[in-house]
C-alpha cells in the first residue's frame, strides 16, 4: 500500500543518514561561492563574498554575454528562501511563477504561457515528465544546480524551442572549485497551518587530483504544505435548464425569473442570466518526499583540453489528500426555487445579470475524498569534451535525458440531493438550508449521503530524449572578423502515454452493491483537520468531518486491484531533429567597440505518431482498431538571428538583437488517435503534420554598469509577432460510414467531418519594457556598505484577445501585465539580512466555458533570509517564506463575484550550513 505515512517512514530512515553524514562534515548548502563570511584583503583588494559576490557573478555573466540574459549563480540560488527551483527564477527579470497551492511550479518568461519556454540542463534538452514539453521545476532541488541563465535572445548555437526564451540549468563540476571542497547542511521547517516541521539536509564532496577530479552531491527534503480553500465558485448560464424545452425545470425557472427578479425571459438571454453553479470548501495535504543527486567526473589537464561526464537524477514522490464539501446548484433535476438576490448593474456593459443568492429546489451535495499518489524518476547523463588546437575550438556533447510519471488517483464520492440555497459571501460564497422543508445541513448530515462510486484512474508518461551535437569555432584573430562558428545536432525524443480508469462501487470488481445502499456515515467520520493535522479550517468559520483516504483505500479497493490501462487513452510520439547553424562573430570600433553575432540555424524534424481509433461494431457498441493507427508528419524552417552590443563607455552598454524563433506543437495535438461521436457523425484526430508556432521578435536596451561595486541599472524593449497559433478545426471528411443503432440494425450511411488541431492563420504582437536595477548603498556613502537593493520589473502588452464567445474583452490566459520583485540586503563581516517581495498583476486563469473571464488577483509575498557566520566554516541561517500569510483569490468578470479564497501559510526554516 502507498500512503504518505510509508513516504514519512522511508524520509525519516534518510534522514538519520542524513544527520549522520551532517555531524560528520558540518552541514551547509551546495554552493559554489564561500559562504557569507567577512571581507578580506588580498593584496590590498576587498574580497566580496556571499550574497553580493553571487550578485556580482551574476552581472559578470550579463555584462559578458552578447545578446540579452538573466542569470543566478549557486549561492544566489542556495540563500533565496524557496522550496524548489521554480521559485528560486521569480526573483529573474521577465519571470514569473505559477504556484498551485502556495508551491511554485512552472516557470512563464515575460508573460508567455509556460510550453512556450526551452529548458535544457548540462545543454540537454530536459524531461520532466509532465506529459507535454512544459517543464515541472518543482521536481528539481535547487541546491543540486551550479546556475541558471534565463537567454532571451538565442543566437544561431542554440538549440530552438522556446519563443519566450530559454532557461539554461547548469549542476557543479569538480573544476568550478579546484581542490578538496566539502559542504553539507541540515535544516527544519515549519509550515504555519500544519504545523508540523519537515527535515531536509544536502550533502556536496568534492575534490581535484592533478588533472582529475570527481564530484557527487546529494539533496534530500521533505515537505508538508496544507492549503484551506472556499473556491470552485463558477457562472452557469440559466440555459442549463431553459434549453430543456418543454420540461417543468425550463418552466419554473422561466416562471421564477419573472416572479422574483422582474425578467421577462428571452432566448436571447439564455448565457447572459448565471447563477453559481458549485461552491465547496477544500482541505489539501500535500506531502513531498524529493530526493536528487548529481555527479561529475571531470579530465582538465590544461585551459586547451576539458572532458566532463555528468549525471543528474532524482526522484520526486508526492502524496495529495483533497477533501470536498461542495453544493453543486446546477444538478441535473434542480431549478429554481426562490431568487433573493440578484445583480443586474456591475457587468451590465457585458449585457449580464448575475442572480447572487438562489434557493434550488433539488442541489446535488457531494463529500468527495480524493488521493493524488504521483511518483516521478527523472535521470540525465551527458558527456561534453572541449578541445582547443591553436585557431580552432571544438566541442562535443552527447547524451541523454529521461523521466517516468505515474499518477494513481482515486476519488471517493458520496452524493444527497435535497433544496439548498447558495449564495456570494464577501471572500468567496457557501451552500446553506433553504426554507424548503426537506432541505439539509449540507456539512451534518451523514445519514442523507448516498455512496455513489470509488473512482480511479491511473496514468503513465515515459519521456526519453538522447542528443548530439558537435560545434566547431575558428579563431581568425583579426581586428574585424574574430571567430566563425559552425556545427550540427540530432535530438531524438519520444514521448508514450498509458491511461486508464475504473469505478469500483461494491466490494468485488464489478458489483453494484453499495450504490445508492452504503451511506457516508457507514464508514467512520473524522474532523478534516483531525485527519490531515493542524490549525482549524483557515478559510471562513466551519468544521465537517469527513472519511480519511487511508480508510478509503483500504476498504474500497479490492485487494490486488490495480487500475487497468485502455487502449482508447494510449499515445506514443516520436520527433527526431537534425539542425545545423553557422554564425559569424564580428568587432568594429568607431571611437567604441561594437561586438555582433550574426548566424541563422536550420533544422529538419520528422514525426511519426500513433494511437488506437474508435469504430462502432455491427452490433451497434464502440470499439477500437485492433492495432494502432500511425500517421507522419514533416516540417524544416530555417531561424536567423542578429545580436550585438556595443560598449558606448567602459560602464554603459547598448543592446540591440532580432531572430525568429519557434515552438514545437503539442504532444497532444501530435498524437494521433481519434475519438469518434457516431450521433454527430463527427471525428476528432489528432494531427502529427502540425508545423510550429513561430515569433518575429527584437529587442533593443540600455545597461549602466556601477564601476566596481557591483551594480547596475538596464532597461529593455521587446517586441513580438506570434504567429501559427494551433487551434482546432474542420479539416476534411470521411466518407461512407455506416452507423449501427444499439441494436446492431443499420442507421445509416454517412459521411464524417474529421476536426484536428491546425495552425490557425493570423498573429498577434506581444510587448514589453523590463527594468532592473542592482544598487549597493555602499557607493553613495562608506557608512552603508553592505547595503543595497535588487529589483526588477516587468510590463506587458498584448494585441490578442481572449477567446470568449461573448465577446467579452480578455486578455490572453496566464498573462499578467505587470510584475515586480525587490529585495533589499545587508551583507557584510558575519551577518547577512534580506527581505524581498514577489508580486505578479491580475491575469485570466481560464475562461469558463468558453464565455466568463475568470480571474486570478494580484499576488505578492514578503519572504526574508537572515544568517550569522558562527566561524569560518560555520554558519546558521533563517529564512521565511510567504511571512504575510499572503492568500490567493480570484473572481469571475468582476471581484464582486469572488471565485477563489485559499491560504497555504508560511512556513519558516532554520538550519546550520557549512563548508570545508
Amino acid at each position: 500500500m502507498h500512503t504518505k505515512s510509508s513516504h514519512r517512514t522511508h524520509a525519516a530512515q534518510l534522514l538519520l543518514g542524513a544527520a549522520f553524514a551532517a555531524l560528520c562534515v558540518a552541514p551547509a548548502a551546495a554552493q559554489t561561492a564561500p559562504a557569507s563570511e567577512p571581507a578580506a584583503e588580498e593584496d590590498g583588494a576587498i574580497v566580496v563574498s556571499g550574497y553580493r559576490r553571487s550578485l556580482e557573478d551574476a552581472i559578470d555573466m550579463k555584462r559578458n554575454t552578447i545578446g540579452f540574459s538573466d542569470s543566478i549563480v549557486a549561492t544566489d540560488i542556495a540563500d533565496f528562501p524557496e522550496q524548489n527551483l521554480s521559485e528560486a527564477l521569480q526573483r529573474v527579470p521577465g519571470v514569473t511563477i505559477e504556484r498551485e497551492k502556495g508551491l511554485g511550479t512552472r516557470v512563464n518568461v515575460r508573460g508567455l504561457p509556460t510550453e512556450f519556454t526551452f529548458v535544457s540542463i548540462n545543454k540537454l534538452a530536459t524531461a520532466s515528465g509532465s506529459g507535454g514539453r512544459d517543464v515541472e521545476f518543482d521536481i528539481f532541488a535547487s541546491e543540486l544546480i551550479q546556475s541558471v541563465t534565463v537567454q532571451k535572445s538565442p543566437t544561431a548555437a542554440d538549440e530552438e524551442g522556446g519563443i519566450a526564451g530559454s532557461v539554461l540549468i547548469r549542476t557543479a563540476r569538480p573544476f568550478d572549485n579546484p581542490g578538496l571542497r566539502l559542504v553539507g547542511s541540515a535544516e527544519g521547517a515549519y509550515n504555519s497551518i500544519s504545523e508540523k516541521v519537515d527535515p531536509s539536509f544536502s550533502f556536496l564532496a568534492s575534490k581535484t587530483f592533478g588533472d582529475f577530479g570527481a564530484l557527487i552531491s546529494v539533496a534530500k527534503q521533505q515537505r508538508t504544505n496544507r492549503t484551506d480553500s472556499n473556491s470552485g465558485i463558477n457562472f452557469r448560464p440559466i440555459a442549463r435548464w431553459t434549453d430543456r424545452t418543454g420540461t417543468a425545470y425550463r418552466n419554473q425557472a422561466i416562471a421564477v425569473l419573472q416572479r422574483d427578479a422582474g425578467i421577462t425571459f428571452t432566448d436571447a438571454m439564455k448565457n447572459k442570466i448565471v447563477f453559481l453553479d458549485k461552491v465547496g470548501d477544500r482541505v489539501y495535504q500535500n506531502d513531498q518526499d524529493r530526493l536528487g543527486i548529481s555527479g561529475s567526473l571531470q579530465y582538465k589537464p590544461g585551459d586547451n583540453f576539458n572532458l566532463a561526464l555528468d549525471a543528474f537524477i532524482g526522484s520526486y514522490d508526492t502524496t495529495e489528500d483533497e477533501y470536498d464539501a461542495a453544493g453543486y446548484s446546477a444538478s441535473s433535476n434542480s431549478t429554481l426555487e426562490t431568487i433573493h438576490d440578484f445583480d443586474a448593474k456591475t457587468l451590465s456593459d457585458s449585457g449580464i445579470v448575475v442572480l447572487r443568492d438562489v434557493s434550488y429546489t433539488n442541489t446535488q451535495h457531494e463529500f468527495l475524498s480524493k488521493q493524488y499518489l504521483t511518483d516521478t524518476d527523472y535521470r540525465q547523463f551527458s558527456g561534453e569534451m572541449n578541445w582547443k588546437v591553436g585557431n580552432l575550438t571544438v566541442n562535443a556533447l552527447g547524451g541523454y535525458s529521461g523521466a517516468k510519471r505515474v499518477l494513481d488517483y482515486a476519488n471517493l464520492k458520496h452524493v444527497a440531493y435535497a433544496p439548498s440555497r447558495t449564495r456570494y459571501t464577501e471572500t468567496g460564497g457557501e451552500t446553506i438550508p433553504s426554507a424548503n422543508p426537506n432541505t439539509i445541513d449540507m456539512y451534518n448530515a451523514p445519514s442523507k449521503y448516498l455512496f455513489e462510486a470509488y473512482e480511479t484512474t491511473r496514468e503513465e508518461i515515459q519521456d526519453d530524449k538522447y542528443a548530439g551535437q558537435i560545434d566547431l569555432s575558428w579563431d581568425f584573430g583579426s581586428s574585424v572578423f574574430k571567430r566563425l562558428n559552425w556545427g550540427g545536432r540530432y535530438t531524438s525524443k519520444t514521448n508514450e502515454r498509458q491511461y486508464g480508469e475504473e469505478k469500483i462501487q461494491g466490494p468485488t470488481r464489478g458489483s453494484t452493491a453499495y450504490v445508492n445502499v452504503r451511506k457516508l456515515g457507514d464508514s467512520p467520520l473524522t474532523n478534516v483537520t483531525d485527519i490531515v493535522g493542524g490549525k482549524d479550517y483557515q478559510a471562513r468559520n466551519l468544521s465537517w468531518s469527513q472519511i480519511s483516504n487511508d480508510y478509503a483505500r483500504s476498504f474500497f479497493r479490492p485487494a490486488g486491484f490495480v487500475t487497468p490501462y485502455q487502449n482508447a487513452n494510449y499515445y506514443k510520439v516520436k520527433e527526431d531533429t537534425v539542425a545545423g547553424y553557422a554564425m559569424l562573430d564580428l568587432e568594429f570600433d568607431v571611437s567604441f567597440p561594437i561586438f555582433v553575432n550574426l548566424g541563422g540555424r536550420y533544422l529538419r524534424t520528422s514525426i511519426t505518431s500513433e494511437g488506437f481509433h474508435q469504430i462502432q461494431n455491427p452490433n451497434g457498441t464502440t470499439g477500437l482498431t485492433g492495432t494502432p493507427i500511425s500517421s507522419t508528419g514533416r516540417y524544416e524552417k530555417f531561424l536567423p538571428s542578429f545580436n550585438a552590443h556595443a560598449e558606448l563607455t567602459s560602464s554603459l552598454y547598448l543592446r540591440a538583437a532580432a531572430s525568429k524563433t519557434l515552438i514545437r506543437p503539442a504532444l497532444t495535438d501530435l498524437a494521433y488517435k481519434r475519438t469518434a461521436s457516431f450521433s454527430s457523425f463527427r471525428y476528432t484526430d489528432g494531427n502529427p503534420g502540425l508545423k510550429p508556432t513561430l515569433a518575429d521578435q527584437w529587442e533593443v536596451g540600455v545597461e549602466k554598469y556601477l564601476g566596481n561595486d557591483g551594480g547596475i541599472l538596464a532597461a529593455s524593449y521587446f517586441w513580438k509577432k506570434i504567429k501559427g497559433v494551433v487551434q482546432s478545426r474542420l479539416t476534411g471528411e470521411v466518407p461512407n460510414v455506416t452507423v449501427y443503432n444499439a441494436n446492431g440494425t443499420i442507421n445509416g450511411v454517412y459521411d464524417f467531418d474529421v476536426y484536428q488541431p491546425v495552425n490557425a492563420e493570423g498573429s498577434y504582437d506581444v510587448s514589453g519594457v523590463e527594468l532592473n536595477a542592482v544598487i549597493p548603498f555602499g557607493m553613495f556613502a562608506k557608512w552603508a556598505d553592505g547595503f543595497g537593493i535588487n529589483a526588477n520589473a516587468t510590463f506587458l502588452n498584448s494585441s490578442l484577445t481572449g477567446q470568449s464567445d461573448l465577446g467579452v474583452p480578455t486578455s490572453p490566459i496566464g498573462l499578467a501585465d505587470r510584475t515586480y520583485n525587490a529585495t533589499v540586503f545587508y551583507d557584510k563581516g558575519p551577518i547577512s539580512l534580506r527581505v524581498s517581495y514577489n508580486r505578479k498583476g491580475a491575469y485570466v486563469e481560464r475562461i469558463e466555458r468558453n464565455m466568463y473571464p475568470v480571474y486570478r488577483n494580484a499576488y505578492g509575498q514578503f519572504d526574508f533570509a537572515a544568517s550569522y557566520q558562527l566561524t569560518r566554516n560555520f554558519r546558521v541561517e533563517l529564512q521565511g517564506i510567504n511571512v504575510g500569510n499572503a492568500k490567493t483569490t480570484g473572481y469571475t468578470m468582476d471581484p464582486s463575484f469572488p471565485t477563489t479564497y485559499e491560504f497555504s501559510g508560511s512556513r519558516i526554516t532554520l538550519g546550520v550550513r557549512a563548508q570545508f
